[in-house]
């Protein structure tokens, strides 16, 4: 068994532990704290599957938004605008997606960030 490296990334809504890296896949575990979103985004190649794993998240997937608990799993293909938000409370997601951790098309941000 080999035993991997936990690679933490801070970011300004909470933070992400990518427990899997390879040529085909990646596995992050995503940490959105209460009153914080992450960009209304969309990837031009990545493909996401994601599980709440704890907390109620505000959901936007294209044109629908929605909040889901535990359990709820959904995808995010290529090109589908999206947005991932906590205003109630902690959000922890697991996230299992393709791996183009590069391709972020950010089209609106509250902390600044611009683009890519």
């Amino acid at each position: 068994m080999k035993l991997g490296r936990i690679e933490r990334v801070c970011k300004p809504w909470g933070h992400e532990m990518i427990f899997a890296r390879t040529r085909k896949y990646v596995g992050k575990i995503l940490v959105i704290n209460k009153g914080h979103r992450l960009s209304l985004q969309l990837h031009r190649r990545k493909h996401e599957t994601l599980i709440v794993q704890r907390g109620r998240l505000k959901l936007t997937l294209g044109k629908r938004t929605r909040t889901v608990g535990p359990g709820t799993a959904f995808e995010v293909p290529p090109r589908t605008i999206h947005r991932f938000e906590a205003p109630q409370g902690r959000v922890t997601l697991i996230e299992v997606s393709t791996p183009e951790l590069w391709d972020v098309v950010r089209l609106q941000d509250d902390y600044g960030r611009r683009g890519k």
